[in-house]
């Protein structure tokens, strides 16, 4: 597998990130024919083109005032697609750059009837930096991100202070960050990092994890590790306005 190379990013002195590692490899694999129909019918109805000159307006795009959740990294979209048709009066925005589960994605909202669900195939980080309005969403959703567990890929791991950052610039004042992660050892990376960040309070308070809220559905794999006794660390943040 090859990685990604970092593009150049437009200089913008108005936002604290500037990311020259990726924190993710493209693993395309192979789009299956529902999946390459989604991208060619579907994705034009529900895709969002990256633009970097154009921040979204959320009303304009949903045509409704209802709170945005992003997702960052929603994998083949089952989670997504289950939380959207069970709060449609929430708007979700999802940022995947594995294009099978763009298409997997975009066919679940088609079989739902989602009206609630928008979708980009692109960098998160760009896409919150460049067209996400600040303080505009209502919950980051980082749910199983790659744990990059060799010490020397740390570095890839996409909980960063810089990342949090922007992530506090872009949630409205109380907005909630919430990931999820099956590895320990990021579990209790991402715990200390955001601990001892100032602009966010943990939910569970200082040191604890989250209990998992109903909202977030549990996946087949997750089922497989608990049985295999692996666990799942959830971790909620509260983004704390400026004084």
């Amino acid at each position: 597998m090859t990685e990604t190379q970092s593009l150049p990013l437009p200089q913008n002195s108005d936002t604290p990130y500037r990311r020259e590692i990726k924190s993710f490899v493209r693993r395309e694999g192979r789009c299956t024919p529902a999946q390459e129909r989604a991208l060619n019918e579907l994705l034009p109805k529900f895709g969002i083109d990256y633009q970097a000159d154009h921040q979204l307006n959320f009303a304009e795009l949903f045509a409704n005032d209802n709170p945005v959740w992003c997702e960052i990294g929603f994998g083949m979209g089952q989670s997504l697609a289950h939380m959207a048709a069970a709060m449609p009066n929430i708007n979700f925005i999802g940022i995947e750059v594995h294009r099978p589960g763009v298409g997997s994605l975009l066919n679940q909202v088609q079989q739902l009837g989602l009206t609630n669900v928008r979708v980009m195939s692109h960098d998160a980080v760009e896409v919150l930096k460049y067209m996400i309005p600040e303080h505009s969403l209502a919950r980051v959703l980082l749910f199983f991100p790659d744990p990059w567990h060799k010490t020397k890929h740390h570095k890839r791991r996409i909980v960063q202070v810089p990342f949090l950052e922007l992530l506090h610039s872009r949630l409205s004042p109380e907005g909630v960050f919430h990931s999820a992660t099956d590895w320990q050892a990021y579990a209790e990376w991402m715990l200390e990092m955001m601990d001892n960040f100032a602009d966010f309070r943990n939910s569970a308070g200082q040191g604890n994890y989250a209990i998992k809220p109903n909202y977030r559905p549990e996946t087949k794999f997750e089922r497989r590790g608990q049985r295999l006794g692996h666990g799942v660390w959830d971790l909620l943040y509260i983004n704390q306005p400026k004084a």
